[in-house]
């Protein structure tokens, strides 16, 4: 089989870095590890014919599937809960992307029957109600939250038997996540799921069960990269019969062509970063490529957007260049200067500048321009007006910390939340995104550029206060960010940094409902669009989880799970 070796060639993982390296999380100063990544894309292209034998069996195995869904679809009225139930699975093994025609088929069904007839499964238990809410809502149907009083009581609370039921409780649990803001009835289920289930996890004597359970607790699937865990789905499924082992062969079959087809742009990545020659005349900023790609890898997730994966990683690599620029080494008049060349985005402006600088705009300005003719030359419209003026904002939300900072300024806490939306980054990221997705600027969609919507507002919000949780300890960066917390206990003196937290992490949560919300129909933007902007909401605990050394553990072990080490099919 093509693939069977993968896993004992091992192209580069972040454990092999040494100590000191792995403080900075980085591929493009180890020279080896970027040659071995290089080697192996052309160890690859020399697979051709095993390649495309294992090819063969991927689409004969698609086919399969496809016509047990197409089933499915076919028998949906006769028995509903498949249908759901093969939803679920096919999204938690992250092949959901191959059957949309399917799965929209079936959930429009139980939607039309929900709002023609007010039929919700009134004799369904809580797994199938739940099951069903959930799969509905991430589809961007609206289910009003209380087609779950039916498990309350007369007094309006959770019925205790429900304490025995541990799937519906994992459902309802699940379900929960998909709240909006004034859903009172998602956010108590939330709570009294989460309480019995952690006291069942404690007493629960099957260790697997107990796993499953903490699992669901600690990664509910709606607030989680299904590309990360997948894996854990496909060991919870091993020993499986009939149609989900179909779907598992598949997805382990996908599993594998999708991170060969990572490796190799991880490769071209680790190409251009190094041709770019940045790191070499920006010795101050971050050098982090991997990283980078991650964040672009989680924001473009269908196999077909290779190049646009590359390509987003260009931008982000810019806004971390840029940030270190005005964080780490730039005076308040060099950055001030630097803003201005960029709002003009004229080369003429840059004669004041220190060489460095010059160097950053230059490879700002070839990087959107040439991004911009890409897009222009793939859907025939070129977005470059719409770029300049992201880059000209991130800047200018960047001098405004400045300012604050070298001024000596504590700004409101409230006033230093709506720059820090835009210093985040997100707007930058999920605009490159729109395009590369061929997607233009209409009537409805006017706002992406000129102002904020809150399918981008809200991810950057969730970000920007997990950072500003204190446990973001970005690689030793001795920068000049404030926080958050910072500007509220200064406004709050008689709050404590524990209560200061709490209200971080209810805005944070408070975010989320808003995202969802905004993720319902009618929404002007793609699916895929949407996709992306949820994903980074999703991956931010990842990002700022940072241990006592500066690292990031979790992210790392999930990078080397799901780039380095293959599945057995």
């Amino acid at each position: 089989m093509a693939f069977s070796n993968i896993s004992n060639t091992k192209p580069f993982s972040l454990t092999s870095l040494s100590s000191s390296s792995k403080q900075y999380w980085n591929i493009a100063q180890d020279h080896a590890l970027a040659s071995s990544s290089l080697q192996y894309a052309d160890n690859y292209r020399n697979k051709d014919a095993n390649t495309s034998c294992f090819g063969v069996q991927h689409a004969k195995k698609l086919e399969v599937c496809r016509n047990i869904l197409r089933n499915v679809v076919a028998e949906e009225a006769e028995d509903p809960f498949e249908g759901l139930s093969m939803i679920d699975a096919v999204q938690r093994l992250n092949i959901d992307y191959h059957f949309q025609e399917e799965i929209e088929a079936i959930l429009r069904r139980q939607y039309v029957r929900y709002i023609t007839h007010g039929k919700y499964g009134h004799h369904d238990d809580l797994h199938v109600v739940a099951l069903r809410f959930r799969l509905l809502r991430q589809q961007a149907y609206y289910v009003a939250p209380d087609v779950f009083n039916k498990f309350k009581d007369e007094e309006g609370i959770f019925n205790k038997e429900l304490s025995e039921d541990i799937e519906g409780l994992m459902a309802l649990y699940e379900a929960s996540h998909l709240n909006i803001e004034g859903e009172d009835v998602l956010d108590e289920a939330g709570k009294v799921c989460e309480q019995l289930l952690k006291a069942w996890e404690k007493d629960c004597d099957n260790i697997n069960h107990a796993r499953v359970v903490g699992k669901t607790l600690g990664h509910p699937y709606h607030k989680s990269l299904a590309s990360f865990t997948a894996k854990e789905f496909f060991d919870n499924s091993q020993g499986s019969s009939g149609r989900l082992n179909d779907l598992l062969q598949l997805a382990k079959m996908d599993f594998n062509m999708t991170q060969s087809m990572h490796q190799k742009e991880i490769a071209q990545i680790s190409k251009w970063w190094g041709d770019l020659g940045l790191a070499k005349e920006l010795k101050f900023a971050r050098n982090q490529p991997l990283k980078w790609y991650i964040c672009s890898m989680v924001c473009l997730v269908d196999p077909d957007l290779s190049d646009e994966r590359v390509e987003l990683t260009k931008p982000i690599s810019l806004i971390y260049i840029i940030d270190d620029i005005f964080d780490v080494h730039g005076t308040l008049e060099e950055v001030t200067l630097f803003t201005e060349a960029i709002n003009k985005w004229d080369f003429g402006t840059l004669d004041q500048l220190p060489e460095y600088m010059k160097i950053c705009f230059k490879a700002l300005y070839d990087i959107t321009e040439e991004i911009s003719q890409k897009i222009d030359q793939k859907h025939g419209s070129n977005p470059l007006d719409s770029l300049r003026k992201m880059w000209a904002s991130l800047c200018n939300a960047f001098l405004v910390e400045a300012q604050w900072f070298a001024l000596g300024q504590s700004p409101k806490s409230k006033d230093y939340l709506e720059n820090a939306i835009v210093s985040s980054g997100v707007h930058v990221v999920l605009v490159h995104t729109f395009f590369l997705l061929g997607q233009r600027i209409t009537e409805e969609t006017e706002d992406l550029v000129e102002n904020m919507p809150g399918i981008i507002s809200f991810p950057a919000t969730i970000l920007r206060l997990w950072d500003d949780l204190g446990s973001a300890m970005d690689e030793s960066q001795d920068g000049r960010d404030g926080s958050y917390i910072e500007y509220y206990l200064k406004e709050h003196q008689d709050c404590s940094i524990k209560e200061a937290r709490e209200k971080v992490l209810n805005m944070i949560s408070d975010a989320w409902k808003c995202l969802n919300k905004e993720c319902l129909s009618p929404n002007p933007f793609p699916a895929s669009f949407t996709k992306a902007s949820l994903n980074i909401a999703r991956m931010v605990p990842l990002l700022y989880n940072y241990d006592e050394n500066h690292g990031l553990p979790s992210l790392e072990e999930h990078v080397k799970s799901v780039l380095y080490e293959s599945v057995s099919v």
